[in-house]
């Protein structure tokens, strides 16, 4: 092989071997790029949810909410902000009422239930918030309080 061969290999593999660099390190900042715009779009979900749990929270203090559906949606935004959340002892009550309330049809379900079976729903989700209310209205009160902790709140 002629010296004139071996260095237009050389050069040619020296080429490929930049245009590679390059390559690894544009997807890299892709990567990187993605990675930011995921952790922006994480950290305004969970600001969207606490301040959503603190309209629920409220509302449900001053019983502008069903307590099944407050209890619900309190539950479900601490699931999205932390799910160990609803394992806490002062928050375990949403959770509680969830798992009593959750086989009841909501919605489109609801709508196509005959007036007898709505009523047998009606009276049972009326018993379980009767039993819950004191201990849902607790609950919400604690997640104000928690939520008055402010940037300590998650930890």
């Amino acid at each position: 092989m002629s010296s004139t061969v071996a260095l237009v290999i050389l050069a040619v593999a020296i080429a490929v071997i930049v245009g590679l660099c390059f390559y690894a390190w544009s997807l890299r900042k892709e990567v990187s790029r993605r990675e930011a715009y995921r952790r922006d779009e994480d950290a305004r979900a969970q600001q969207n949810s606490l301040e959503n749990l603190d309209y629920v929270v409220s509302a449900l203090v001053q019983e502008q909410v069903d307590i099944t559906e407050g209890a619900w949606r309190c539950k479900v935004l601490l699931e999205i902000i932390d799910p160990s959340l609803t394992e806490r002892a002062e928050f375990k009550a949403f959770a509680e009422h969830y798992s009593r309330t959750q086989h009841l049809n909501t919605h489109t379900a609801r709508q196509q239930l005959s007036p007898r079976e709505r009523m047998q729903e009606d009276k049972e989700r009326l018993m379980v918030e009767n039993e819950m209310r004191d201990a849902v209205l607790e609950a919400a009160r604690a997640v104000l309080k928690w939520r008055a902790q402010g940037s300590k709140a998650l930890h």
